[in-house]
């Protein structure tokens, strides 16, 4: 059981994978925790951070909203946010002149408009009183152009150079940690959720593990990381990236995300 150190977490997305090892760690390591995610299933997940010992609440809200992100807010009750990991995504497969409008702007609101909203007002808090933590989840998507996955990609790409831009902005405030965590392909309901389960990274056995993805996050976060790209061969790809041409690079993701290439 867990000792309290009397410190508040907030962690989006908690329902399931990444987001669910992070509050996992957050709960062992003694911080009363505010989990949120856009499906009843927090609440189980909720019942399964109690076991460590401490103060857990759970809140079912939409963060593609401003008023979901509210009611985020609203449920802290004033609490000071020690702690922020900013996991909450929403992935979208297939090719864009095929998708509905509602569907990806639920991923541009979800992964941009949302996270902005509620890093705002977090990180005003903080800097004023120089101190806290936030961890972003961004992703090693970023730095690819996503044929068959081009909203999201194109999502991830603006998270990962926001959280840098703003690291920047803030760098005064030594008391303040902000890192950004770039995965890549994780064992997670993500492509099950994004239609993409018949393509080759959908199928594909060898996804990270969400639990190590959460601890590299972690430990980073605690290290003072500007940002960590989580498992080596994501490192390797992601240098890579930097010297490729994006014909190149549209066409190798092309390779993993189009529809019918699980077998192939």
């Amino acid at each position: 059981m867990a000792d309290s150190n009397g410190k508040f977490a907030v962690i989006t997305g908690a329902s399931t994978g990444i987001g669910f090892e992070l509050a996992s760690i957050a709960a062992e390591n003694g911080y009363d925790i505010l989990v949120v995610a856009d499906e009843p299933l927090i609440e189980a997940a909720a019942a399964d951070f109690r076991t460590h010992g401490g103060k857990v609440e759970s809140v079912e809200a939409d963060l593609s909203t401003t008023e979901g992100v509210d009611s985020l807010l609203a449920a802290t009750n004033g609490r000071r946010i020690d702690l922020l990991c900013a996991n909450a995504g929403r992935g979208l497969g297939r090719d864009f002149l095929g998708q509905d409008v509602a569907d990806w702007r639920k991923v541009v609101d979800t992964n941009i408009t949302g996270t902005l909203y509620l890093l705002q007002h977090v990180l005003k808090d903080m800097v004023a009183r120089d101190d806290g933590k936030v961890l972003v989840t961004g992703s090693i998507a970023g730095f690819i152009p996503g044929s068959f996955q081009a909203v999201y990609n194109g999502t991830k790409a603006f998270v990962d150079s926001f959280t840098d831009a703003i690291r920047d902005e803030i760098k005064e405030s030594k008391g303040v940690q902000l890192t950004t965590l770039m995965p890549g392909p994780v064992e997670t309901e993500f492509f099950d959720r994004a239609d993409m389960m018949d393509t080759s990274v959908g199928a594909s056995k060898s996804k990270s593990d969400p639990a190590d993805v959460a601890r590299d996050g972690w430990d980073a976060l605690m290290d003072g990381k500007a940002s960590v790209v989580s498992g080596w061969k994501n490192k390797l790809q992601v240098a890579l990236a930097h010297v490729t041409p994006a014909a190149v690079l549209s066409g190798m993701h092309r390779n993993m995300a189009e529809p019918g290439t699980a077998d192939e």
